[in-house]
């Protein structure tokens, strides 16, 4: 029980933030759990995907595993539920949605894996999932949604923005990747992180001038 508890706390942490960061019409809730079951059964198929990999011997390097069977694979299946289950549904209705619904999958993808990873190899990790790769996923899945805010509610560009939304998740999941098999990974990690909060951060003050414009449309008239 205590291992079922620190391996959801940090989610449930994190997306009460993202929620409560909406400065306008709070997202149903109901939805939002649901896109998180859809990032939490999305392990399933990915880990028999990666196995089938790991048995067949094809991209074990840490660079084509981080690059292929973490960055691509991952951010791919997010991108697809997020894009054929919510992008087109009605609820999704102002730019932040984005966010709250990107980072609703990925949290509920992360929140799975970890309790996998701490049953597996025990509580004392519980510290390190949650600062790294927990708020990893988080942060990407921010990137994914503000990308995809920016194609539902732009009238320009639309589908680059689309391909924009899962190109620098993935990207950046692969950098992260990477650089955690590495020797020094702190050295790396800490700063990616670092960055990676700084660029969330903005994106979400961003994303929310949307509904000030729809709060004060006349405010910088």
């Amino acid at each position: 029980m205590a291992i079922l508890t620190v391996a959801i706390a940090p989610a449930i942490a994190l997306m009460t933030f993202i929620y409560l960061s909406k400065r306008i019409e709070l997202e149903p809730l109901p939805l939002i759990i649901r896109m998180f079951i859809f990032g939490a059964l999305l392990v399933f198929p990915l880990l028999f995907i990666q196995y089938a990999f790991e048995s067949e011997g094809l991209f074990q390097t840490p660079l084509l595993k981080s690059l292929f069977l973490a960055g691509l694979l991952e951010e791919f299946f997010k991108w697809f539920v997020f894009m054929f289950v919510i992008f087109y549904h009605t609820s999704f209705d102002h730019h932040y949605d984005g966010i709250i619904y990107g980072v609703a999958i990925s949290l509920g993808f992360a929140t799975l894996e970890n309790i996998i990873y701490l049953f597996a190899n025990g509580i004392e990790f519980a510290f390190f999932r949650a600062l790294f790769p927990v708020s990893s996923h988080a942060l990407f899945g921010v990137l994914m949604g503000y990308y995809m805010g920016k194609a539902k509610f732009s009238s320009e560009h639309r589908k680059l923005h689309i391909f924009l939304a899962f190109l620098i998740p993935f990207l950046l999941h692969s950098f992260y990747g990477y650089f955690v098999v590495s020797n020094e990974w702190l050295y790396y990690v800490i700063p990616f992180m670092i960055i990676l909060w700084l660029i969330g951060v903005q994106k979400i003050k961003i994303a929310n001038k949307h509904h000030e414009q729809l709060i004060h449309p006349y405010k910088n008239e």
